[in-house]
């Protein structure tokens, strides 16, 4: 029978009295035909009811649960006939009608839960869509935990098959959610969670996010409320508004495909399932007299931006003409600024074939914009931690050295791995010294060297690079004295000079047509690398030098004259015979394309020294030789490495890498190649090679340094870069504007958090443990960046064993180091 009395003030404090056992509580709200999935098979599937129950109590409680059937059928009919008498009922009176029930026990089997409305975080919602029938909601809790996703099941549901609903109002917005109702006795409701949402909203505050349209806060903090009712411009919005100016009928030269849509005359689809919080905050629409007004406006600055646009570019084609290169540094520096860099011009028209560069997506100035707004925001954070510091609390997280970013370990109490790095304090001349004796025999080990090379990085101050590189690469042994060293390298020395007469000095090899060809491509190569630096930017010292120097010069014919190509020094002369030197001695590789890149930094280091320039540059080709393979089979190795790694650790950034068919990681290909020559300074490349050459954690730790910096902007990714030709647009923009250390630091992070979790599935192949691998990979809970895939937000407790996953050689070859 159902208990359905009426009360009054009297018999309402006594049942008060009667529920503070725990045993009672008042049912208010419920929905049949619910859904947890556990597994994949739909036969698997679990029907139940949700409800909203009140505890009785002096300070009573709403609890949010899900029930199965199965339990209620233990509980009898009567119990059953209660929940759905409550749903097929109109809402109530909360102090007149109740309607008790008995709370069934939960067994771990059920996936049965209840939980207080003051523990939940925030709910993902789902509605129904033409990729998944049902709509779903998601239930994440404050202590970090996810509950498992339920999934409305309408068509079955008691409450949408026989109570009718009335149609809702042709003047509500399909995007508005929850739809606003047309009187308070009737909601209109247009799928289960909906409703649930509706209801929670009498018990708790929910705050739909700006950042997110389906997360949902429940009972969110000043600081939630802040961070997540910031208006956002939705990706289709900024198309729209574009296609309101008459650029939509003018002539561009974008491809069509490209082309912002025209906005429809008729009127909209009533059936249209667009959300935007655009759409949802816009007002309504202005009068048709001021449409004219704004187009006329976007013309206009459309047609300054053109005009820019070409001013820049017709600037860049005549400063960075060899015969303005007198006048540049005379110029203003905003006009310098416009001087094209080495490399750039090409690359850049390049991009612009593919229908990015003349008039940018505006996605790409969205995602630029909020990675500059995010920069400032760390560097805030940064600062204020260092003045306040951080609660017991807030720990766990703000401590990380990913910054903003979470790794979740949820498949064990994995500890959270922190950065090693002080580049605060490198290691300066002083300390070097102390690491010898009197007859220059290390007092400590290599790994030692290493180690501390890794942690603090080299000073700038002298030339202590030119002692330490020759030991770091190899090219001087480390467990000997300053006299077995001495000896070493006069041998070298000899076997330099060796390899250089094979075509110094002998015309029948200097003038060969395939050695002709060589010297063509490297002194192409070698007059614009680094021309910023001092001692490449040096004129002649006389008009003689050439004439002087002929015995070691290897100018192309080709380009003699001086308007062909920036002028060269003796510098980039000493720089082309190493590049050709080394040539004959790797013949079976040659000279590639971007070994100057490599060779330049080296030259400068040694202080135009070509001897120990060549052999340091051996030792750099012998662990980036597999770069410059002619069928790029290397660079293919280390892409697919880095896919593989991605996925592991990163699911969801993996999964949008796939939908914009960006899984080559074309972007990433100039910070392998070259290690990341062109997007950091010249004095932080120096910094940044000589971590790497210390192979200390990995002989690929590169590859953890571009996971690092696509984690780094990987929320702007996400949320503003769907298509390739935009990811490669903003990636090749990043130049110059990476944070060095903190790169670094995350890149160890990532690291250590990699090599845990591959010991962690070992050791469990190894006892033959199940293992749970998390689906969502990184989060932040405080930062409100929930996961996407309702799939994916399930609990490990609600997650049946997964098959423990199968690492490949390639990723396991990261973990390798040591050369």
């Amino acid at each position: 029978m159902v208990e359905i009395k009426r009360q009054t003030k009297e018999d309402l404090a006594t049942s008060h009295h009667e529920d503070t056992d725990g045993n009672k509580y008042r049912l208010l709200y419920t929905k049949s035909k619910v859904y947890v999935n556990p597994t994949a098979y739909s036969r698997d599937n679990i029907p139940g009811f949700v409800a909203i129950v009140k505890r009785e109590a002096v300070n009573p409680d709403y609890l949010l649960a899900w029930i199965p059937e199965s339990l209620l059928d233990e509980k009898g009919r009567s119990e059953w006939d209660k929940f759905v008498s409550v749903e097929g009922k109109a809402p109530y009176d909360e102090e007149e009608d109740a309607v008790l029930i008995d709370m069934p026990t939960s067994r771990p089997e059920t996936y049965a839960f209840s939980v207080p409305l003051t523990s939940v975080y925030s709910l993902l919602v789902y509605p129904p869509n033409l990729s998944s029938w049902y709509g779903s909601i998601a239930i994440n809790l404050i202590n970090g935990s996810t509950l498992p996703t339920l999934y409305f099941h309408d068509d079955e549901s008691t409450s949408f098959c026989l109570s009718p609903r009335s149609p809702a109002p042709k003047a509500t917005s399909p995007a508005t959610y929850p739809p606003q109702s047309t009187s308070p006795q009737e909601p209109q409701t247009s799928w289960g969670g909906e409703d649930l949402i509706a209801r929670l909203r009498n018990y708790s505050h929910v705050l739909r996010s700006s950042l997110d349209p389906a997360l949902f806060l429940v009972d969110p903090s000043r600081a939630d409320v802040e961070a997540h009712t910031t208006i956002l411009f939705g990706d289709d919005e900024v198309d729209d508004i574009l296609a309101q100016s008459s650029y939509a009928n003018s002539f561009s030269p974008i491809p069509a495909h490209r082309r912002p849509r025209p906005i429809p005359t008729t009127s909209p689809n009533p059936y249209s399932s667009r959300s935007s919080v655009l759409h949802r905050s816009m007002a309504a629409p202005p009068p048709a007299m001021s449409q004219g007004t704004s187009q006329a406006r976007m013309a206009l600055l459309q047609s300054f931006s053109n005009i820019k646009r070409a001013t820049q570019h017709a600037a860049q084609n005549i400063l960075s003409h060899p015969l303005a290169k007198p006048i540049v540094p005379h110029l203003p520096d905003p006009v310098k600024s416009l001087v094209n860099a080495n490399g750039e011009w090409e690359f850049r028209s390049w991009v612009e074939k593919g229908g990015v560069g003349e008039f940018e997506s505006a996605r790409v100035y969205l995602a630029r914009w909020a990675r500059v707004v995010a920069e400032e925001g760390e560097r805030a954070r940064r600062r204020e931690a260092q003045v306040i510091p951080s609660s017991d609390e807030d720990a766990g997280e703000e401590s990380s050295s990913l910054g903003i970013f979470e790794l979740l370990h949820n498949t064990s109490n994995l500890p959270t791995p922190k950065t090693t790095r002080t580049p605060k304090h490198p290691v300066d001349t002083e300390m070097w010294m102390s690491w010898f004796d009197s007859t220059g025999r290390p007092k400590v080990s290599k790994e030692e060297m290493r180690r501390e090379v890794f942690r603090r990085g080299i000073s700038s101050v002298g030339d202590l690079r030119r002692t330490v590189w020759p030991l770091l690469l190899g090219v001087l042994e480390w467990d000997t004295t300053t006299e077995g060293r001495e000896k070493l390298w006069e041998e070298k020395r000899k076997r330099y000079y060796e390899l250089r007469d094979e075509w110094c000095g002998v015309p029948e090899v200097f003038e060969r047509q395939d050695v002709l060809e060589e010297r063509h491509r490297i002194d192409v190569d070698c007059r614009r690398t680094d021309r910023a630096v001092s001692l490449f930017a040096q004129p002649p010292t006389s008009p003689d030098d050439k004439t002087a120097s002929a015995r070691y010069a290897i100018v192309s014919p080709q380009n003699d004259e001086i308007g062909a190509q920036a002028p060269s020094n003796e510098h980039t002369e000493q720089l082309a015979a190493i590049l050709l030197t080394y040539g004959f001695y790797e013949r079976e590789l040659g000279y590639v394309q971007g070994m100057s890149d490599l060779c330049a930094p080296i030259y400068v280091v040694m202080g135009g020294e070509p001897e120990m320039t060549f052999w340091c540059l051996v030792e750099v080709m012998d662990r980036m030789k597999q770069n410059f393979l002619r069928d790029q089979s290397g660079m293919k190795k280390q892409l697919s490495t880095l896919q593989q790694l991605i996925a592991v650790m990163d699911p969801e950034l993996y999964r949008h890498f796939e939908k914009a068919e960006a899984l080559n990681l074309f972007f990433c290909f100039r910070w392998v190649l070259i290690a990341f020559k062109r997007e950091f300074s010249f004095n932080e490349v120096l910094r940044l090679w000589e971590v790497l050459w210390t192979d200390y954690y990995s002989n690929q730790f590169l590859l953890f340094v571009a996971f690092a910096v696509l984690e780094s902007h990987r929320d702007m990714i996400l949320r503003y870069l769907i298509e390739f030709d935009e990811i490669l647009k903003y990636c090749n923009e990043l130049s110059m504007t990476i944070e060095l250390d903190t790169t670094l630091a995350q890149a160890e992070v990532l690291f250590l958090s990699f090599s845990q979790l591959v010991a962690d599935i070992d050791r469990r192949r190894a006892e033959g443990e199940p293992i749970q691998l998390p689906t969502g990979g990184l989060r932040n809970r405080k930062e409100g960046q929930e996961g996407r895939d309702p799939d994916s937000t399930r609990g490990s407790s609600s997650l049946p064993a997964a098959v423990l996953p199968t690492l490949s050689e390639e990723l396991r070859e990261l973990l390798k180091a040591r050369r």
